[in-house]
């Protein structure tokens, strides 16, 4: 028999999984000595008051032989001899793609402009040792895309989009924690991703699919109203039944050739603004009402969102115990992004915190058209570059200060290696952003008391917070509007805003791949 039990622990027993079994088994009104099997559903913390607490839905199963079941494993077709899918970008997106293709029996082939994960380790510490940048392997570009080197953070509202749990099992089957299955805002840490993109890595190649490293596409092989392939920097070309595109937010040349083969895009909203840190123990000290979190509680994080002249303004991307990284994709821009180890044991607490920006801000900005976002973020991604003093030094500035309209003589100790500059980021900022930021933070320190001081710092520039740019596909086949086999794909497409939406959007489009090869090869006979 199995049974679904909601418990309410404190933080201690929470961490001890033979109490947790004890109390669970006399909730479900079973002899803790019958149980076989159980296992913790969700689990979230309620620290709404000073006696925090851990909410926890067990499953249990007793009186019998029944188990309760495990994850779904990944289930490889020998795809060797198969007929082939190419792969633009070997993300979060291009990877899921890959594993479904791999079940469907179909072989796909992934293109990655940059290196496989141990080459690329290099290439990142070379940007906060050396402030070098190489425009092909960096925080955004090679294996496992920018999702290799982050926080690993898995939550998502994108529930109707598909199956996010299958997403988190590949993750688990990969070696991830099987807390990522419970956890309400579960997260794998940026020193675990990399292991894990090298086992997906193996799955992938061990079925017979292929990964070609160091390999960029320039070019898109279309004859009339269907794409036939793909043409890499080397000039060598590769064909295909179907091609798709998973490059990404930041690979802004593929916009350029998809312009070139005037393949239909539009703008998508997006937000921008700043990276804000603060010290862990003031994060953990209003979160948890002043409490000393000890060794049962995790780094504390938070949520903010406000409303600021008709605009969102608001958190993204929040790392508690994490670190603020570089991930400029050239060498004259500033772009900041943050991640966390597993353990979330760094001293510091970072986030985005950014503005909604609209096509209507660029009427008398740029001039409104598909690719104004692009050139918004590279101005104010080189401005940064600029006040930082032209290296990937960031510009910075006190919270208060920022909000007060003062400068800041000096600077706190701050998680970002490449090392921070003075500046006043309240007279260079975009006008609609500055005075949005100011008052978000105002509203977020009434609600956060503390929260609002000059012990934290804002670093700019958090710009690439999601794709300014659409690549407009059929809703129902998920490929694009106008040309057949052509399938755009997660973040870099405009249909993702993160690892596991993009995941699931790659899941999507290899299934929708599948059937239209199918239907091809109905066609043909």
């Amino acid at each position: 028999m199995i049974r679904k039990v909601n418990i309410v622990v404190d933080p201690e027993t929470a961490a001890d999984e033979s109490k947790i079994k004890k109390i669970a088994a006399k909730s479900a009104g079973f002899n803790p000595d019958s149980i076989t099997d159980f296992k913790v559903n969700r689990r979230s913390i309620d620290a709404r008051r000073r006696n925090i607490k851990i909410n926890l839905e067990v499953l249990i199963s007793a009186g019998g032989s029944e188990y309760l079941p495990g994850i779904t494993p990944f289930r490889p077709v020998n795809v060797e001899r198969s007929r082939e899918v190419l792969i633009v970008g070997t993300g979060p997106a291009g990877l899921f793609a890959a594993l479904r293709l791999i079940e469907l029996g179909l072989k796909p082939v992934l293109f990655e402009r940059g290196k496989d994960v141990s080459r690329r380790k290099r290439d990142v510490a070379r940007i906060s040792r050396e402030h070098l940048v190489d425009p092909e392997s960096n925080y955004c570009f090679g294996e496992g895309g920018a999702g290799t080197f982050s926080d690993g953070k898995l939550y998502t509202r994108s529930h109707k989009r598909g199956n996010n749990l299958r997403v988190f099992e590949l993750f688990c089957y990969h070696g991830a924690d099987f807390r990522i299955l419970s956890d309400s805002h579960p997260h794998i840490g940026s020193d675990k991703l990399p292991g894990i993109i090298k086992n997906i890595r193996k799955s992938i190649t061990e079925a017979g699919g292929i990964i070609l490293f160091d390999t960029k596409v320039e070019d898109f092989i279309i004859n009339g109203d269907t794409i036939k392939g793909v043409i890499t920097a080397d000039n060598r070309k590769f064909y295909g039944e179907s091609v798709i595109l998973a490059t990404g937010h930041s690979a802004r040349d593929i916009y350029d050739i998809l312009r070139k083969h005037s393949v239909e895009m539009s703008f998508k909203p997006f937000a921008a603004g700043v990276r804000v840190e603060h010290p862990q123990e003031l994060i953990d000290a209003i979160q948890y009402h002043g409490i000393s979190r000890g060794k049962y509680l995790p780094a504390a994080s938070y949520s903010l969102a406000a409303q600021v002249a008709g605009r969102g303004v608001f958190s993204f991307c929040m790392c508690p115990g994490g670190f603020i990284i570089p991930s400029a994709t050239s060498t004259s821009e500033i772009v900041l992004n943050g991640m966390s180890p597993s353990a979330r044991n760094s001293p510091f607490a970072n986030s985005g915190m950014v503005v909604e920006i609209r096509a209507r801000d660029f009427v008398d900005y740029t001039g409104y058209e598909v690719f104004a976002g692009i050139d918004f973020q590279k101005e104010i991604e080189h401005r940064a570059w600029e006040q930082g003093g032209r290296c990937q030094t960031a510009p910075a500035q006190r919270l208060a200060d920022f909000v007060a309209g003062k400068s800041s003589s000096s600077l706190p100790t701050v998680s970002y290696f490449p090392g921070v500059k003075p500046s006043a980021l309240h007279e260079w900022l975009p006008d609609f952003i500055c005075k949005r930021l100011r008052e978000g933070f105002k509203i977020f320190g009434s609600r956060m008391k503390g929260y609002l001081t000059n012990e934290a710092v804002i670093l700019g520039v958090e710009s690439r917070t999601s794709s300014p740019i659409r690549i407009l596909r059929d809703e129902k086949s998920l490929s694009h509007i106008r040309i057949k086999g052509f399938y755009p794909c997660g973040e870099g497409a405009g249909y993702a805003g993160g690892i596991v939406s993009s995941a699931i959007d790659g899941i999507r489009v290899a299934e929708a791949v599948n059937q239209f090869i199918k239907g091809n090869v109905k066609d043909h006979y």
